[in-house]
């Protein structure tokens, strides 16, 4: 760490050799349940937990002994699921090789496994034209972290990965990717409860940019005013709509989903295959309190919203919320 408490996860020209933490994904591609079974006990999600598969026993195995090749690396957290793993990794001093050439042989250790795996399956099979296919065809996914709070944002994300799964399997319905959902000629995926398109009341939260400048001159009336009507609204029965962009318009959110009040959130990006939305809104949205909303396909190297992206955002919140529009699904889930 710096002075600063920030980890130093490269340093100019180590070619990633230098002390860090890492969050490592490893996914079989087919996105069969190979590594384990999902185990919900009274059919509450906080009991869940994943027993592992023989193959998963063996894979957990692989990656348990990264230290033993590699004794400057430490595991601070290893979560197996049914299709894929995390591991968080800490490096504790240089070492001789890169964490890619530590992945890249965690990666060539469980396809050994794998490629064993498939190898009885198909000298078992009673089809003779059984073909063995690679399991780990994709390398493992290295996300260096770097910013203050981020490794431990990261391990409650890997730990409550039974949790999130279970909820999203007894909640099917608020979880699917709904597709053609047309408002004032827009047309939408949404996650989340859609039975908020039709509520009786909407109002959009839009901080403006002159209340938050007479607020940081001394005047923060205008602004405290307005952020107060919007709770006091949503108390009320509204559906308040927005992307929450500012940090005024998320503190407002963060009061929504403290008071269990329901609103319409506008995402900036699409929803990737396996779509889970973030911790804060997670919750919320499996109890039905949510609708994420967003007309774009999603964008796997998009790492910051645009300005005529807010602007966009902000006018589709006005258009959710004008009583003309009766918002209309084309068709049903996908």
């Amino acid at each position: 760490m710096n002075d600063k408490g920030d980890w130093r996860w490269q340093e100019p020209g180590s070619a990633w050799k230098g002390v860090g933490i890492y969050h490592v994904t490893l996914t079989v591609p087919s996105r069969e349940p190979l590594l384990g079974t999902l185990v919900i006990p009274e059919r509450d999600p906080k009991l869940a937990r994943v027993e592992l598969s023989d193959f998963g026993i063996r894979v957990k195995t692989c990656v348990d002994n990264i230290p033993t090749h590699h004794p400057e690396v430490r595991i601070l957290q290893l979560r197996m699921m049914p299709d894929h793993l995390h591991v968080v990794l800490h490096v504790t001093h240089t070492m001789p090789v890169g964490i890619k050439t530590v992945v890249r042989g965690l990666w060539q250790g469980v396809k050994r496994i794998g490629r064993e795996l498939t190898t009885s399956i198909s000298s078992n099979s009673i089809r003779d034209n059984e073909r063995c296919f690679p399991i780990f065809t994709e390398m493992p996914f290295i996300r260096p972290m770097s910013r203050r709070g981020q490794l431990q944002t990261m391990i409650h994300y890997v730990q409550m990965n039974p949790i999130r799964l279970a909820t999203k399997r007894l909640m099917p319905e608020f979880f699917w990717v709904q597709d053609n959902i047309i408002i004032a000629g827009r047309k939408y995926k949404g996650v989340g409860n859609a039975d908020l398109l039709q509520r009786a009341h909407y109002a959009p939260v839009h901080v403006r940019s002159m209340w938050v400048e007479a607020a940081q001159k001394g005047d923060d009336k205008p602004l405290r005013d307005y952020m107060n009507s919007c709770v006091l609204a949503a108390r009320k029965g509204t559906v308040m709509v927005s992307p929450f962009i500012s940090e005024q318009e998320k503190a407002v959110m963060a009061v929504l989903l403290k008071e269990n009040l329901p609103f319409i959130y506008i995402a900036d990006n699409g929803f990737r295959d396996y779509y889970k939305p973030q911790d804060s809104l997670f919750d919320a949205v499996a109890a039905g309190r949510v609708l994420i909303l967003s007309p774009w396909e999603y964008d796997a190297n998009k790492k910051r919203v645009s300005r005529a992206e807010c602007v966009e955002m902000n006018k589709m919140a006005e258009e959710i919320c004008t009583p003309s529009i009766n918002p209309e699904s084309d068709s049903g889930l996908t």
